[in-house]
C-alpha cells in the first residue's frame, strides 16, 4: 500500500541507501510535509515495513525500492499521479520513453590543488545559474529551489574562479547527513584540461567527507571520476 507521509519522522525506518533515497530524504528534510507542490509517500508491505519511498517536487518524481517493492502498485501510482519526469533505478521497467546512465559513488577521498584560483562557497546563484547552463530550466524555478535547500542545508553550490570569473562548478544539490549527490559539475571550455574539474570536485568530496554519489550519461567521464575516487554502482533511468 502507497499512503502519503504526513511526518518527516515516518521515513526513518527506510534502511536502503541509495542516490535515490538520498535525493528524497534531503528533500525530505529540506521541505517538509507542509507544502503541496512537495510531497512524499512511503510503500508498506503486509508488515508495515518500508519498501520504497517516493517525492514528487512539481510533477518530478525520485524512487527509491528495495527488491521486495510491488514494482507494479508502483508503476500504477505513478501512471495515476502523473509526472513530467521520474527518476529511479533500472529495476523499474515501465512502458514510456526514457534516458539512462550510470551511477557513481565515492569509495575514496583524493586531495588536489589548483594554483591561481580561488574557491567561492558562496557564488551568486545567478552567474552560476547563467555559467551552467540548464537550459529549458528557468531561472526562476531553479532558484527558488537551490536557494531554499542551501538555506535548510540540504545543498551547497561552489565555484572556481580566477578573480571575478567563474571558470568552474559544482552543486552538492541534495544533502543528507552524511550522504550529498553530486551535479552540476562544468568548466569553461577554455579552462578544460587544466585539473580545475578536478580540483573542483576534490575539494568539495574532502571537505564534504562523507558519500557522494553522482549519475553520469553511460559513455562519458568515466575515467574523470575514477581517478577522484568514484566507482559504478549501478544505473539510472529518467522516464519522461
Amino acid at each position: 500500500m502507497i499512503k502519503q507521509i504526513e511526518d518527516k519522522s515516518e521515513l526513518n525506518s527506510y534502511a536502503r541507501i541509495d542516490i535515490f533515497s538520498v535525493r528524497i530524504q534531503s528533500l525530505l528534510y529540506a521541505y517538509g510535509c507542509g507544502y503541496s507542490f512537495a510531497r512524499f509517500y512511503a510503500q508498506r508491505d503486509g508488515k508495515g515495513e518500508i519498501t520504497a519511498i517516493i517525492s514528487c517536487l512539481d510533477g518530478n518524481m525520485t524512487i527509491s525500492l528495495t527488491e521486495s517493492a510491488d514494482k507494479n502498485e508502483l508503476i500504477m501510482f505513478s501512471n495515476a499521479v502523473g509526472f513530467s519526469s521520474l527518476l529511479c533505478d533500472e529495476s523499474l521497467e515501465m512502458e514510456c520513453g526514457y534516458e539512462s546512465g550510470v551511477v557513481m559513488k565515492s569509495f575514496r577521498k583524493i586531495e588536489l590543488f589548483c594554483d591561481f584560483t580561488e574557491t567561492d562557497e558562496y557564488p551568486d546563484l545567478l552567474d552560476l545559474y547563467n555559467f551552467i547552463d540548464y537550459g529549458a530550466i528557468s531561472f526562476d524555478s531553479w532558484y527558488v529551489d537551490i536557494s531554499f535547500r542551501i538555506r535548510h542545508g540540504a545543498a551547497k553550490a561552489v565555484a572556481l574562479k580566477r578573480g571575478d570569473e567563474i571558470i568552474s562548478s559544482a552543486i552538492l544539490s541534495s544533502i543528507y547527513k552524511n550522504k550529498a549527490v553530486l551535479t552540476g559539475v562544468r568548466t569553461r571550455s577554455e579552462f578544460r584540461s587544466n585539473g580545475y574539474a578536478s580540483a573542483l570536485v576534490s575539494s568539495v568530496c574532502c571537505d564534504f567527507g562523507g558519500d557522494v554519489y553522482l549519475m553520469r550519461e553511460a559513455d562519458r567521464n568515466e575515467n574523470f571520476y575514477k581517478k577522484l575516487g568514484f566507482e559504478n554502482t549501478g544505473n539510472w533511468r529518467m522516464y519522461k
